[in-house]
């Protein structure tokens, strides 16, 4: 094993540089909700050879773009990032996602029988995941805000509603697993996100929705689980002191 991944685990290495993210995925590593393993561990959970993934990492070229970096951005400014970029695009690609499949049920589901399963279990998270968003952008996110600022001001940080941070984050966390086993469900319905012979241009155009939908979730969930979180609980635990 090559000593740069050595010691690190997925989440580290995608935090400090996401170009990795793409390596992962080809492997199909999950590098989100299961970030905190170790790279050899993560290979042999998805049956991936740790000498190709390896040599596919050190194939990227070399980068010194420090803004890349996340792990270097200040809290305040990667809570945004995921609001702007993230849960936007979450909340505008549902509803289409939705109206698409309903579409498809309705043309297509004779021939695939699969397809009202799809939708309702698409239907189930989507409504998940609204509330999972409320809950991040009303309760946790303004916390971590005020932490921040805390920090900024050298004044010790007022007392949570929900005692310290941790307990927030561990539903949330669970939110997330939830979110990639029914995204994962859906893949496996699909037959990872495929148009079958007889299916139309709606039925590529939801299926490639679905596909970077699931993207744009692993993406969202590591910066969460791997970089927020574990810089928020140590705040907290700075500020309190």
């Amino acid at each position: 094993m090559n000593e740069r991944f050595e010691h690190a685990t997925v989440g580290e290495i995608v935090a400090t540089d996401f170009r990795t993210a793409g390596v992962f995925e080809q492997f199909g590593i999950d590098f989100c909700c299961g970030g905190r393993r170790s790279l050899a561990d993560a290979c042999r959970a998805a049956a991936a050879d740790p000498a190709a993934v390896v040599r596919a990492l050190d194939a990227l070229p070399p980068t010194r773009a420090v803004d890349d970096d996340v792990t270097r951005w200040p809290l305040d400014r990667l809570i945004d990032h995921i609001v702007r970029v993230h849960h936007a695009y979450v909340r505008s690609a549902l509803p289409a996602i939705g109206r698409h499949l309903a579409k498809l049920q309705e043309v297509h589901g004779a021939n695939h029988p699969e397809l009202p399963r799809v939708a309702s279990v698409f239907d189930r998270m989507s409504v998940d995941l609204e509330q999972h968003l409320a809950k991040e952008e009303q309760v946790l996110f303004p916390y971590v805000r005020d932490l921040v600022a805390a920090t900024t001001l050298g004044s010790r940080g007022a007392l949570s509603p929900f005692g310290t941070v941790e307990n927030p984050i561990r539903m949330m966390e669970r939110e997330h697993r939830e979110a990639a086993d029914e995204m994962r469900l859906i893949r496996e319905l699909t037959h990872g996100f495929t148009s079958p012979a007889d299916g139309c241009t709606t039925y590529a155009v939801c299926m490639n929705e679905l596909s970077q939908f699931e993207r744009d979730l692993h993406r969202h969930v590591h910066l969460e689980n791997n970089v927020l979180f574990p810089m928020a609980v140590e705040l907290e635990r700075e500020v309190m002191k």
